[in-house]
C-alpha cells in the first residue's frame, strides 16, 4: 500500500510541475514612425509561456523601427 501511494503521490507531482501549453495572444501597438500602422494582434497556439513570451519579444523587435510596443497576453 505505501508503495502505491508512493507511486501515486510522484505522478500528481510531476503532472502538476510540467508546463501546460495554451493559445496566447501577442498585442502590438505602434507610436513614432509607425503610427499609422494598425495594431496587429498575433496568434500563438499551443505554447509554453515562455515559448509565447520569446516570439511576441521577437515581433517587437522586428518592428522596433515603427516604434512597436508589444505584450502578451
Amino acid at each position: 500500500m505505501k508503495k502505491l501511494l508512493s507511486v501515486a503521490v510522484v505522478a500528481v507531482a510531476l503532472i502538476s510541475l510540467s508546463s501546460c501549453k495554451k493559445d496566447y495572444t501577442c498585442a502590438c501597438t505602434f507610436s513614432g514612425a509607425g503610427a499609422g500602422t494598425p495594431n496587429q494582434n498575433i496568434e500563438i497556439k499551443d505554447a509554453k509561456k515562455k515559448d509565447a513570451k520569446e516570439t511576441c519579444d521577437n515581433a517587437q523587435t522586428t518592428w522596433a523601427a515603427l516604434g512597436a510596443s508589444c505584450e502578451l497576453k
